[in-house]
């Protein structure tokens, strides 16, 4: 063999031994298979629940009294303090009442007036009767005397009513509350000339209690119908709960109070009212809140943590945990939230073990190593 072609061969070999220990080098140092991720899990809980509905809601008074001039003056007082509550007959304004007081002792004169008439002719046909008896005079002056008494007294009728409406006009002159509530600002100046036509000079509101009004979506209203067909449309002891715009829920329940006659045909709605209680005045007309009220109770449903579910293309998935401890994703049906737990219509059992925190880690068959879920870790 010539030393070219062993020389070649000797290339070839060491070249081969070399690329076997790199290679059996590398065997020895590669990293074994990556450890199962940690995953916390929590068992599919079955209870009943309530099931709690929220609308947006706007707060009015129980009776709202627009307080409006009944006859014509100058306004010369404002007697209550605005935003202060009031009592049914307290005043609220006087209106100039020296017109009004002069009206009405012209209308007493002219009453004055009638009655004495009135007497006259009362003393004519007293006097005339027994004449006419005697043929003293005739019939007919005794008929002209009977019509007189009834004339004088049809004069007092219709002067007692001017006087009446006289006096009606000038207590008209002090305006009052017609109902107990709070009332308003003033919507007037001293000095302004008011009456029927003007606009209203303030307003008196019943705030103990109060209402608070909102909309109900028709499925709503059919579904309260379905269960109980001709019951009424809200069924009786829900108990409702109003959140204010500060987030805080008002101390006391509300009860159901009415419910209109009609869908809105632009909203597909019904107005609903309910009364709250507001004995400290608290709650005013036109605040905004949310009403919020437990309107069933689901039976045996199947509850998860909220953060358990995941949003997909439209739908919703959860990992959970086989007895191998593998991951399975399956599709879910979320219903109704409950705080932080929502009910799962479909696609879980009792007692499955759901992934509630480490979703992100895992794929579909993998294998896991679940802990129990702790609420409080972020």
């Amino acid at each position: 063999m010539d030393p070219y072609t062993w020389g070649r061969r000797s290339f070839v070999f060491a070249s081969g031994a070399l690329a076997l220990g790199l290679s059996g080098g590398c065997g020895k140092e590669a990293d074994p298979s990556p450890a199962a991720p940690d995953v916390q899990v929590i068992a599919v809980e079955q209870r009943d629940v309530p099931i709690v509905r929220e609308w947006i809601g706007s707060l009015d008074g129980f009776v709202n009294a627009q307080i409006r001039a009944q006859v014509s003056g100058y306004l010369v007082r404002q007697v209550y303090k605005e935003g202060f509550a009031v009592r049914k007959g307290d005043p609220l304004f006087e209106i100039d009442p020296r017109p009004f007081a002069a009206a009405l002792a012209q209308a007493e004169g002219q009453l004055g007036q009638a009655q004495a008439q009135l007497g006259k002719a009362e003393l004519d046909v007293a006097r005339y009767t027994p004449l006419a008896s005697d043929k003293a005079i005739s019939q007919e002056e005794l008929d002209d005397a009977v019509q007189a008494r009834l004339a004088a007294e049809a004069q007092v009728a219709s002067a007692r009513a001017g006087a009446d409406q006289a006096r009606l006009n000038l207590g008209f002159t002090r305006v009052v509350s017609p109902i107990d509530g709070i009332a308003g600002l003033i919507r007037a100046q001293i000095g302004d000339l008011v009456g029927p036509s003007t606009s209203v000079l303030t307003t008196v509101a019943t705030v103990d209690p109060i209402k608070a009004y909102f909309p109900i979506s028709e499925q709503a209203y059919l579904e309260f119908r379905g269960r109980e067909p001709g019951a009424p449309s809200i069924p009786d002891g829900i108990a409702f709960d109003l959140v204010l715009s500060d987030g805080s829920t008002y101390p006391r329940k509300g009860s159901f109070f009415a419910i209109d006659n009609q869908v809105d045909g632009n909203t597909g709605t019904l107005r609903v009212a309910a009364i709250f209680p507001n004995p400290n005045g608290l709650l005013r007309p036109g605040q905004y809140a949310r009403v919020r009220a437990a309107v069933s109770v689901e039976k045996g449903a199947l509850l998860v943590p909220q953060r358990a579910l995941s949003e997909l293309q439209g739908g919703y998935e959860a990992a959970i945990v086989d007895a191998a401890n593998r991951a399975h994703i399956v599709t879910v049906k979320p219903g109704a939230q409950v705080g932080s737990q929502v009910v799962v219509e479909s696609g879980l059992h009792p007692g499955d073990r759901v992934v509630a925190d480490g979703v992100q880690k895992i794929t579909d068959g993998a294998l896991v190593h679940p802990v129990p879920f702790a609420p409080a870790a972020r």
